[in-house]
């Protein structure tokens, strides 16, 4: 026994002839399916017609649904008006905005008998309640059109993927219930009776069949239509063959395509069998409305809604799109008949003989459709147009099944050809907004995409290789990257470029390559191969190999400079240089400390610790990644004053700010004091100021300079005097009281020399 579900509607009187209907629906019926399964179902809440335009809707029920609509009696017949809906969400309760319909419809081309006028069905989510309102556009109340209906899908659970992502939030345990009874209806307090819908047969007559008669004014009813509905082609004249041709081959790839079993198609809904045209000149671009937050898990269950609604609304005899993308690019197959043949579909009133048509999910009205659909509309696209030949950027002749005019005010008339895109908008062959203000703008990409050559084809870096100016350097191993627009899906290969040659290939969705180049300049680029076989190839790259260690001319040298001198550390200047035979790219010292120098650098100022011997290693690095390291050790020494030969009068002073605590000091005009040793670099450490006088510097017995000591601020440990020699050897270093008038003394420290 199935558990019964109601539904309560009530209608009010909108201005301008419409009306607005409320309907709320009870948690759907599983009882029958199980737990593992619910079929797509169709309820239709008819709106019936009183003097001045009233609308009406008395209480009837149905189940949960997830696309709404409206149709009307006559499926050539437009709606002259705005259609509204808004709905309360099965899982919060809560109600939506009010949202439009878009009515302007393509209408078969071929009306047939049980077909309807229908708005585009907009995808709501799982929804328990329907609020709607019919207005005519200018205001008027005249007359809508007969038949109106809320028409409501619940896509169903079909499929066991989608079984096991609803359960068990989706279901709910198996209740029995008793028999029904006349207690388990309802009975409105204006006399009409909703009718529970467990299943049954509509025995009704067929929706918009001529001749079925109008529905009186005093009846209202929500009947789940879950048979097919009578057999409707949206097809025009010349007729299509009912023969299967074969599948020509196409000259790009088959994209992955979810089959209709893969969707879950009932298929009872469309027992016709298929029509087909010769071929396929062009493809027209749709989206389908509805919303964009949609989940992609849900993307099946939109699929079997659309395909629903236009067979047990709107009365065709298939879903109208031979291919449907959601906005993670699955594609769907839509009408059936084979996905690589030239099915008729039922997409663009007037077109429909020599083209396919690809829908994209969603509403793109204000929001473009993602990369991954635009690339999956391009793929099908090409596959399709590549099946006859044709280039997906070119245009075509297409014969006019239909007399009117487009979206864009171009007017078309029967039997008469007109230029087209390959890949054109649903709006550049019919009178609607369809694929959207958004996704019309995106078709020239499509269209580039599908053709090809690769689009934003760009080397971004080449690792393994230093670069100086627009040169890269290598020892021979290097990693090429690179990236593109055109998606990955839409390219065969890439091929990594020397000299003009491929040395390596890779897949369509990689985005490096390795390669090892020989000794010598050469040329670097990348090539990428679209599915279509067109080729792009990015700017050349110049990349030297080079297998030559850089060189040190000079190798690293040790001097001592000006600066202050404590007992660990003693001012010095580190020089070296180098060079390289292509490009030098830094020096690093290594030791005893680590610094990094420029390729042009020579010097740098640098501390020793006194009374250490001291290895001072330093490499050279080329761009290419060669080295070479080059070593000198180096002591440096202090000679206090007191180890200086003395002559004259010499007095000494204690002190923490003076070198090693003492110090001598003397005015005495000639006195001296006499250092020998031996090393490469000598400095004098004295004390400075206001007071202090001037001193003579004597090496190796010749007088080299006058030092004066004077400062305005008092200083200590100064190394104001400094000689280097170009190799170590023994000198002697003496230094000579000048007696300065008014000024006259000296204070040393000492002496430091490197050996």
């Amino acid at each position: 026994m199935k558990r019964r579900t109601w539904l309560t509607l009530a209608a009010v009187v909108v201005g301008g002839g419409g009306v607005v209907t409320y309907a709320v629906a009870s948690p759907s019926d599983l009882g029958a399916q199980g737990r593992s399964k619910r079929p797509v179902k169709v309820y239709d809440l008819t709106l019936k017609g009183t003097a001045g335009g009233k609308r009406e809707l008395p209480r009837t029920d149905t189940e949960q649904f997830s696309l709404v609509g409206v149709s009307w009696t006559g499926a050539v017949k437009q709606l002259d008006g705005t259609a509204q809906v808004r709905t309360r969400g099965l899982e919060g309760g809560e109600w939506s905005a009010w949202r439009d319909l878009e009515v302007n419809v393509d209408p078969p081309e071929d009306p047939e008998a049980g077909m309807r006028g229908a708005s585009e069905p907009l995808w709501v989510g799982p929804s328990n309640g329907v609020e709607a309102q019919v207005v005519h556009e200018d205001g008027t109340t005249g007359a809508l059109p007969k038949g109106l209906k809320v028409n409501l899908v619940d896509p169903g659970v079909v499929t066991d993927a989608e079984t096991q992502a609803t359960e068990p939030a989706a279901f709910v345990a198996e209740e029995s219930s008793p028999a029904a009874t006349p207690a388990d209806s309802t009975t409105p307090a204006d006399g009409a009776t909703a009718t529970p819908t467990d299943g049954g047969t509509d025995t009704s007559p067929a929706p918009g069949d001529p001749t079925s008669p109008e529905p009186t004014d005093t009846t209202a009813t929500a009947t789940p239509t879950g048979s097919a509905s009578p057999s409707a082609s949206a097809s025009a004249s010349p007729s299509p063959s009912a023969t299967t041709p074969s599948a020509p081959p196409s000259t790009v790839p088959k994209p992955p395509i979810t089959s209709r079993a893969g969707w879950g198609a009932d298929e009872s809904l469309s027992p016709d069998p298929s029509e087909y045209n010769a071929d396929v000149k062009a493809v027209f671009v749709h989206h389908t409305t509805g919303a964009n937050d949609y989940s992609c898990a849900d993307s099946a269950s939109l699929v079997r809604g659309v395909h629903a609604y236009h067979t047990q609304v709107s009365g065709w005899n298939d879903v109208g799109y031979n291919f449907i993308v959601d906005k993670c690019g699955t594609v769907f197959e839509g009408r059936k008949g084979g996905v690589d043949l030239p099915v008729l579909g039922a997409h663009t009133y007037g077109w429909n003989r020599e083209s396919t048509g690809i829908a994209v999910l969603g509403e793109h009205t204000s929001t473009s459709a993602s990369n991954a659909a635009l690339a999956s509309v391009a793929r099908v696209a090409a596959w399709k147009l590549g099946q006859y030949g044709a280039d997906p950027a070119g245009t075509v002749q297409l014969k006019a099944g239909a007399t009117q005019k487009n979206y864009l005010g171009a007017a078309f008339t029967a039997g008469t050809t007109y230029t087209f895109n390959r890949i054109s908008a649903h709006r550049d062959g019919f009178n609607t907004e369809c694929p959207g203000n958004s996704l019309y703008p995106q078709l020239p990409t499509i269209r580039t995409w599908a053709a090809g050559p690769v689009q934003g084809l760009k080397v971004t870096s080449i690792t393994g290789a230093g670069l100086s100016g627009s040169t890269y350097y290598t020892k021979g191993a290097i990693t090429t990257r690179w990236t593109a627009t055109t998606p990955a899906a839409l390219i065969s290969r890439y091929e990594l470029l020397v000299d003009g040659k491929a040395a390596a290939t890779a897949a369509g969705t990689a985005g490096s390559a390795n390669a090892t180049l020989a000794v010598g300049s050469h040329t670097v680029a990348v090539r990428a191969v679209h599915q279509s076989g067109r080729t792009t190839t990015s700017a050349a790259l110049t990349v030297v190999a080079d297998t030559t260690a850089p060189t040190f001319t000079t190798t690293p040298k040790l001097a001592l400079r000006a600066g202050t001198v404590t007992t660990t550390a003693v001012p010095v200047t580190l020089t070296w240089k180098a060079a390289d035979d292509k490009a030098l790219r830094e020096v690093k010292l290594l030791s005893p400390t680590t610094a990094t120098f420029g390729p042009t650098t020579t010097t740098s100022s640098r501390t020793a610790t006194s009374g250490t011997a001291g290895t001072w290693s330093m490499g050279a690095y080329d761009l290419a990644g060669n080295y070479r390291t080059s070593s000198a050790a180096y002591t440096p020494v202090i000679l206090q004053e007191s180890s200086a030969v003395r002559s004259g009068s010499w007095t000494s002073r204690s002190s923490t700010s003076y070198l090693g605590g003492t110090s001598y000091s003397s005015g005495s005009k000639g006195a001296a004091l006499t250092w020998t040793f031996t090393g490469r670099s000598a400095s004098w450490v004295v004390s400075r100021a206001s007071s202090s006088g001037q001193a003579y510097v004597y090496v190796d017995g010749v007088k080299v300079s006058t030092v004066d000591l004077k400062s305005s601020t008092t200083l200590y440990r100064q190394a104001i005097w400094t000689k280097t020699w170009t190799s170590s050897a023994k000198h002697t270093v003496k230094i000579v009281v000048v007696g300065t008038s008014g000024r006259p003394t000296i204070t040393t420290d000492g002496l430091v020399y490197i050996k």
